[in-house]
C-alpha cells in the first residue's frame, strides 16, 4: 500500500468528524470568544476550514517561510461558508495527496520564519503532524466552544452527551 493511500484513509475518517463539528457552529455566535487571548468561534472554525490548504503548500513547495509568506487569516461569515470552504479545501488536499508518490512524500520539507528553521521533516510527517494533528487539535478546541455555547457536540470517537 502506498503512503498516500494509507494516509488518505486516516484523513477521510478524521475529516468526516471535523466536518460534523463545523456543521454545528452557530452562525449567530461567530464573534464569541472564551477569553480575550482566544480566537473567536468564527476565526477558529475558519482556521480549521483553511488548514487543508497546507497539504498543497507542503506538496508543491520545498519550504515555507512565514516571514515572507505570512499566515492565512480568513474570517468566514456563516456556518455555510465555513463548511463550503472546508469541503473545497479538503477536495484539493485529497487530490494532491492522491497524486503524490512515495518518493515525494519522503522528501524533506522545511517550515521557517526567516533564518529560524521551525522544523524540517519528511512531507508525510508534515501532513500528519502540522496538518492532520493540527486540525484535530483545533477540532478539540471547537468542541469545547460548542459546548460553552450550548450547541450540540457531535460524537467523534464514541458517544457525546448529545449523540449516541
Amino acid at each position: 500500500m502506498s503512503l498516500s493511500s494509507s494516509f488518505l484513509g486516516e484523513l477521510d475518517h478524521e475529516m468526516a468528524n471535523t466536518r460534523k463539528a463545523l456543521e454545528r457552529v452557530p452562525t449567530d455566535k461567530l464573534a464569541w470568544q472564551p477569553h480575550a487571548k482566544s480566537m473567536t468561534l468564527g476565526r477558529l472554525a475558519s482556521h480549521i476550514a483553511e488548514m487543508p490548504i497546507w497539504v498543497n503548500r507542503t506538496l508543491q513547495m520545498a519550504e515555507y517561510d512565514f516571514a515572507s509568506g505570512g499566515f492565512l487569516r480568513t474570517n468566514l461569515g456563516s456556518t455555510q461558508e465555513i463548511v463550503e470552504a472546508f469541503d473545497k479545501n479538503l477536495a484539493g488536499a485529497r487530490e494532491a495527496i492522491a497524486g503524490a508518490g512515495d518518493d515525494a512524500l519522503r522528501e524533506k520539507w522545511t517550515l521557517r520564519r526567516g533564518d529560524q528553521v521551525v522544523f524540517s521533516l519528511p512531507r508525510i510527517a508534515v501532513l500528519r503532524s502540522m496538518v492532520l494533528n493540527h486540525i484535530i487539535h483545533h477540532r478539540g478546541q471547537l468542541t469545547v466552544y460548542l459546548r460553552l455555547n450550548d450547541a450540540p457536540v457531535p460524537a467523534l470517537y464514541g458517544p457525546s452527551a448529545d449523540e449516541g
